[in-house]
Order: structure tokens, then sequence, then C-alpha cells
């Protein structure tokens, strides 16, 4: 007794009914203000590098360790490439009366190139970078103020606690930084209410 129905295997993909429209793909983005929405990147923000297959992170933090901005994008991209991408990417307003722009900026060796200089001065920002080994010394470089530059240094070990954050298990971008975002947002909350018990 044969209780199954054979049929003969198909040369290709079904397709859709006849009369049916395909969907649009959606591009999936994560919510704020214009200037602050971080589309799905195509690769996901996942790349390989010399540390393997991963993300690389973009912060931007103020003298007191708070997070200001971040970016992702994958982990064989320059950290110089994403430099303005970072930058547009403020996570809170500016108040009015206030500067839009820090007075100072620090970044490392990876930063200096002209054109970020040129975007800082063009700002107003004093760039704080020193120059590479290529490139003519910059004999007002301030060397007391790039040693405050550890902030930043010492923000990305405070998030390397958050184990979603420290290694990523997150297949969309978006998700990835959404996660940034709360670990951001419970740190800044701990530290303006700290515990009082």
């Amino acid at each position: 007794m044969n209780c199954g129905v054979s049929t003969a295997p198909s040369s290709g993909p079904a397709g859709l009914p006849p009369g049916r429209k395909k969907k649009a793909t959606l591009r999936i983005r994560l919510g704020g203000r214009r200037e602050a929405q971080l589309q799905e990147p195509q690769d996901h923000a996942l790349g390989r590098s010399r540390g393997g297959y991963g993300t690389k992170i973009h912060l931007v933090c103020d003298s007191h360790g708070f997070v200001v901005a971040i970016y992702v994008t994958a982990g064989q991209a320059h950290e110089s490439k994403a430099f303005e991408s970072t930058m547009a990417r403020r996570l809170m307003h500016c108040r009015r009366g206030r500067r839009r722009w820090p007075h100072r900026l620090a970044g490392d060796k990876g930063y200096s190139y002209p054109r970020i200089r040129r975007w800082c001065s063009r700002r107003k920002i004093e760039a704080v970078i020193p120059t590479r080994s290529n490139q003519p010394k910059d004999e007002q470089f301030d060397k007391e103020t790039y040693r405050r530059r550890n902030i930043i240094e010492r923000v990305v070990g405070w998030y390397k606690e958050y184990r979603s954050l420290a290694t990523r298990y997150d297949k969309l971008a978006v998700n990835y930084v959404a996660m940034w975002l709360i670990a951001i947002t419970e740190r800044a909350l701990d530290r303006l209410y700290p515990d009082t018990e």
C-alpha cells in the first residue's frame, strides 16, 4: 500500500503565484533624531581584520567619560574612514547657547590625516592628534591635553564588562548598537543617581 504522492523535482526555485508582487526589502534602521539614525549596513558591520571576524566600535566621549557618539563598521575598516560619520551621530541634543562642537578633540595617530585636521579647523576645534612618523612634527602639539585621551580607553574597558558588548552575538548592526545604547544609558544613570544605600 502506497500512501505518498510523488512529484517530479523542480528545475528552479518556486516563484510567486501570478498577480502577486514581490515585497520590497526594508532597510532596518535604529530610531532617534534623523542625523543620529543608523541604517543597517549591507555587511551588517561584520568583517575580517587581524584580530579575526568582528565589528569595530567608534566612540566619542566627553572629558567625564560620558559617551556622546557611537558608530559601528566592519572589522577591517580603518578608524579614520568613519570619523565624520561618528561625529555626526551625536546622541544628545545641544543646549541653546552652547557650542555644537568641543573646544578640543583628541585622537591617536590613526586619525592624523589632513582631511581630519581640516574638518576640525573648519569647526574651530583644536585637534590634539600626534603626527605619524612620515609627517612633519607639529610644534604646537599639546602633550598635556593628549595625556587625558586615556579617558576613552577607560570607557572602552568599562563597557567590555558587558558580555554582550565585548562579544557580539547580534546579527544586525542596529541591534548591536541598541545594546550599546542600553549600556550607555545604564552607566549614565548609575553615575547621575548613585546608590545611597
